[in-house]
């Protein structure tokens, strides 16, 4: 299929807000020639890391809204301009190729309007970019609403969340060390011609130095490495394990926290682990199977605990909570189109609900991770501090570490150049108040 016309398929449900990209993305990398899929990798999440830029200017190129029967379409303008903007293509190639896929998406009328917007945008290029840049939204490529939430969580600190938050991630491996060394690990994939780096904090970690296909390696294969970003490595680690405890893990899908608390302590009493999207659950399944490791999945809502407890109580609890995933819009940029700011009231609601319910299922003297990928206060440290003050029985274990800024609760980390998303942790013991 013609690579702009699938990526413009892929970029429309997520314009009109129907659904996150992940589905859309998959089909459509499916539908593309071999050769093509990093292109399409390209124009898809570059487009949405520069949406905002992108948008403004097409809205200002456009003399009449398009139906949203055609959100195609405004897909496919938004592709070109990013092509002619922000990519190496050259102008020409860019144009034709872009009026060229609204045959493939078998709108015919679309071409003259396509070829008149772009040559208009090539021929005063600096012009609108300049107006875009003057706009806050547009210079960041953040929406309104969470430009006003970073600076006002971090008003030292939000510039570098906004720019390091439009880079390209780095892939990062976990490798099991169960079977393999992180450095004989990093000797094998150089050997194989994969060029990586060992992660500045964690043990497990190698980040590659460019991009690769991880099912093709062998090691993939054999179940000693997976993919999973550096700064949600550093959960199984913070869990302090130990042989014959009882762990859970909430919201577990697609898995890797679970293969990690596996890999890291083989002699557990049981694993459980709880996801309530059902769609997700083959996932968690699939890596279990391939890493030859054993847990108890469970289809449920971690908060309904009537539904899935049988009252034995953990010794450890990961509460990976869902969030507002502000941390990680370089990797699923979509995240700015698909959040909204009345979304975090119901998020923090959710999240202190789980957090109140799956306290009850920890023994005394047991250890709650508390986890997010979100960078905003209000779900995280300002979240933990509530509930605390709100249970006697709660306290707070300072997590002393070289990675993150320490909070008044917890650690935050904000995504880094080359290194770790945005994540944040917290760590709980109940105590004994009798």
């Amino acid at each position: 299929m013609n690579v702009r016309a699938a990526a413009a398929i892929a970029l429309a449900p997520v314009l009109k807000g129907a659904h996150s990209l992940q589905s859309s993305f998959d089909q459509g990398i499916d539908r593309v020639n071999p050769k093509d899929k990093a292109l399409y990798h390209e124009l898809v999440m570059g487009a949405l890391r520069k949406f905002e830029t992108l948008d403004h200017i097409a809205s200002a190129l456009l003399t009449k809204k398009l139906k949203s029967k055609d959100t195609d379409i405004y897909a496919l303008i938004l592709l070109g301009i990013y092509q002619l903007a922000f990519m190496r293509t050259p102008d020409h190639a860019a144009i034709s190729e872009t009026v060229s896929a609204a045959k493939a998406l078998k709108k015919l009328w679309a071409k003259n309007l396509i070829n008149a917007l772009l040559r208009s945008f090539q021929r005063s290029q600096s012009e609108y970019l300049q107006q875009a840049n003057a706009l806050p939204p547009c210079r960041w490529n953040m929406p309104d609403w969470l430009l006003d939430q970073l600076q006002r969580h971090w008003p030292e600190e939000w510039e570098t969340i906004s720019t390091q938050s439009q880079i390209l991630p780095p892939l990062c491996l976990r490798i099991n060390h169960q079977k393999i060394s992180q450095l004989e690990a990093q000797s094998r994939l150089r050997a194989e011609g994969v060029e990586n780096a060992t992660c500045t904090y964690s043990s497990a970690g190698l980040t590659l130095q460019s991009a690769s296909d991880i099912t093709s390696l062998s090691g993939f294969r054999e179940g000693w490495l997976s993919v999973q970003d550096e700064a949600a490595q550093l959960a199984a680690g913070l869990l302090d394990l130990a042989p014959e405890q009882r762990v859970l893990d909430a919201c577990a899908a697609p898995g890797g926290k679970t293969a990690a608390i596996l890999e890291s302590e083989h002699s557990l009493t049981q694993l459980i682990a709880i996801e309530l999207d059902e769609s997700r659950i083959p996932r968690i399944h699939e890596n279990l199977e391939r890493l030859k490791l054993n847990a108890e999945v469970i289809h449920a809502n971690a908060a309904d605990l009537d539904a899935w407890w049988n009252g034995q109580f953990f010794d450890r609890i990961l509460l990976d909570a869902p969030c507002s995933a502000t941390g990680v819009i370089r990797r699923h940029p979509d995240i700015k189109l698909m959040r909204r700011e009345s979304d975090l009231n119901e998020l923090v609601a959710t999240q202190m609900l789980l957090m109140k319910r799956l306290w009850q299922t920890l023994k005394p003297g047991g250890i709650m991770l508390y986890a997010t990928c979100s960078i905003l206060k209000t779900e995280n440290e300002e979240q933990v501090a509530a509930f605390v003050e709100a249970h006697k029985d709660a306290k707070e274990l300072p997590i002393q570490a070289d990675w993150g800024s320490p909070r008044p609760f917890g650690r935050q980390l904000f995504p880094q150049e080359g290194g770790h998303d945005g994540f944040y942790y917290a760590k709980l013991i109940k105590e004994s108040l009798g």
